[in-house]
């Protein structure tokens, strides 16, 4: 709930602070005369233009326009990244083969990596399950024990990813990645 309530604001912050912007670019140039005592002054400051290259871009017939089509696509992009963010946060249901049967992603993970972790030579497995358009691709990260061969584990991994496959109702596609655990020898001083 925090996180949601720290984007509404940053998001209302921004746009706030592209509407201001967007009001004093577009703005009369008589506005500065209006504008409060502790307000920075155009004169005698080093600015990015200067005020009479201001006062000519305004009278320019391109220069409203273009503008204002900057600030509506700025906040275009800053609330489609906004709304990105909200969507980011849950993981997708996959369907499996029986009919209106779902499982979460994150539980298909979990039973992946200990069912990886469960066989011989494998100490350590992390599992990532992705669904996409008519495929779901599973990566396995696992960390053979030492003196543990590719050869000895890659059948059970097949097994396993065969499994997977046959409660899918669309292709599964493996990727796996294996690391060797290092030998743990004492150092001597």
């Amino acid at each position: 709930m925090r996180t949601a309530l720290n984007r509404c604001v940053l998001a209302a912050t921004g746009l706030a602070l592209l509407a201001a912007g967007t009001w004093l670019a577009t703005a009369d140039p008589a506005l500065g005369a209006r504008m409060p005592a502790w307000w920075p002054k155009l004169s005698g400051e080093v600015t990015f233009l200067s005020p009479a290259r201001v006062l000519d871009l305004r009278s320019r017939g391109w220069w409203t326009p273009t503008v204002l089509a900057a600030s509506v696509a700025a906040t275009a992009l800053g609330a489609l990244w906004c709304a990105r963010q909200f969507h980011g946060g849950g993981r997708p249901l996959i369907a499996l083969a029986a009919p209106g049967a779902t499982v979460r992603a994150r539980a298909l993970e979990d039973a992946l990596a200990r069912d990886a972790a469960a066989l011989d030579g494998v100490a350590r497995c992390r599992a990532r399950v992705l669904a996409g358009r008519g495929r779901i691709t599973v990566r396995l990260h696992l960390w053979l024990q030492p003196d543990t061969t590719p050869d000895a584990v890659l059948p059970g991994v097949t097994r396993l990813l065969g499994r997977a496959e046959s409660a899918a109702p669309c292709p599964v596609h493996g990727r796996v990645r294996l690391s060797a655990r290092s030998h743990q020898v004492p150092h001597v001083r």
